[in-house]
């Protein structure tokens, strides 16, 4: 395989792509879109996002100290797209696209009723980098559209029809897994097992 070397960046794909609501100590609303974000830690279980300060979400998360994460699918693509482009500042997007909202049930900021995931979170931390501040944020309470929960209440992320932004452009994710977490050492172990019996 032959490589070529670019200058360090973020080159890292694909990543998750969320709708972000938030609202400010007036009361006022906001959504955008954000393809920064990732899991960090199970306990406390904390999810890392990174936000330009310029942003009109930024100030109105830094203010209240919380948000939610929304999980879109692929027939809200573009919304997404639209969230990430448009700013709050010159637009109230929610309105534009008429949201139906949902009431947090652990923070006072709403999630978004078409999502079928939403993670209710609160601000640990706020750290600037460069272009971007990282946020650290405590998952306080998980939304799950109950259409995701199978007989056995297990919960069918491959269901839920998400989305993941790819170097400036959005995918739709298949429903088929490659394989399950462990998998490549349950297989070896079925391996050896099968030896086993074979030598016996």
């Amino acid at each position: 395989m032959s490589k070529l070397n670019f200058k360090g960046s973020v080159m890292l794909n694909p990543t998750p792509v969320v709708l972000v609501t938030s609202k400010n100590t007036a009361g006022k609303l906001n959504i955008f879109t954000v393809g920064w974000v990732s899991t960090v830690c199970t306990k406390d279980p904390i999810i890392a996002m990174g936000i330009r300060p310029e942003r009109l979400s930024y100030e109105y998360i830094k203010e209240s100290s919380e948000c939610v994460i929304n999980l879109p699918t692929t027939s809200m693509v573009k919304i997404v797209d639209y969230c990430g482009v448009v700013s709050g500042k010159k637009e109230n997007k929610i309105e534009h696209f008429n949201l139906p909202l949902s009431e947090g049930a652990a923070i006072s900021t709403p999630s978004l009723e078409n999502c079928p995931v939403a993670l209710e979170c609160k601000v640990k931390s706020i750290t600037p980098l460069g272009t971007h501040d990282l946020f650290l944020l405590q998952v306080l309470n998980v939304k799950i559209d109950e259409a995701l929960l199978d007989e056995n209440n297990k919960i069918c992320f491959n269901k839920a029809n998400l989305i993941c932004y790819n170097h400036g452009e959005y995918y739709g994710l298949t429903e088929k897994a490659l394989g399950s977490f462990g998998f490549s050492v349950r297989k070896k172990k079925k391996m050896k097992k099968a030896h086993k019996k074979k030598k016996d």
